[in-house]
């Protein structure tokens, strides 16, 4: 039997919750996960699930970011960090993180937004989220800064996806460490 809850990151004190999200992650991703990687996790809602005994099996967070497309400005809820226990994979946790940041992007947002691992890729795709069709570019400290080498991001809901013109780029705001 697993637990899902969803709570903001004031809310992760009790019991080193923080830090067992942040163990988490670093064996999930093999010692791939940045202190900058860390600091984009953080400062949203975070959906975790724990088995009876209260261990951390899953986590996904989503944080808010800003994009503009065609001088529209977008609240993106932005998604991070999403990993599931080693021993506990294969078994949907990831689909009901993934659920629960989800309703979260659906009433706060206008847009949802992510980058994948190609592993990861193949779940997004399956729940319905679209890669960008079109240039994208991210607002830096000097100005715009053109991502053509990057790989585009996945954005939900579907619906509001296709709206966006692919003809236009989509400008993200800039962060330390990876852009998207």
């Amino acid at each position: 039997m697993t637990t899902l809850r969803t709570a903001h990151t004031a809310d992760l004190t009790g019991d080193g919750e923080l830090t067992a999200v942040r163990a988490l992650l670093d064996a999930a991703f093999d010692g791939d996960f940045s202190d900058a990687d860390w600091a984009h996790t953080l400062g949203g809602v975070h959906a975790l699930v724990h088995d009876d005994a209260g261990e951390l099996l899953a986590h996904g967070s989503v944080a808010q970011r800003h994009a503009v497309h065609e001088g529209r400005t977008l609240r993106v809820g932005y998604v991070e960090a999403v990993a599931v226990r080693q021993d506990a994979r294969r078994a949907g946790l990831g689909g009901r993180v993934m659920g629960a940041l989800e309703r979260v992007i659906g009433a706060a947002y206008d847009l949802g937004a992510l980058s994948a691992s190609e592993d990861g890729a193949r779940l997004y795709a399956a729940r319905g989220w679209l890669r960008r069709d079109g240039p994208f570019a991210a607002y830096g400290p000097d100005g715009v800064v053109q991502l053509p080498d990057e790989d585009p991001p996945f954005l939900f809901p579907a619906a509001a996806a296709r709206a966006l013109d692919p003809s236009h780029r989509l400008l993200v705001d800039w962060r330390d460490g990876d852009i998207l």
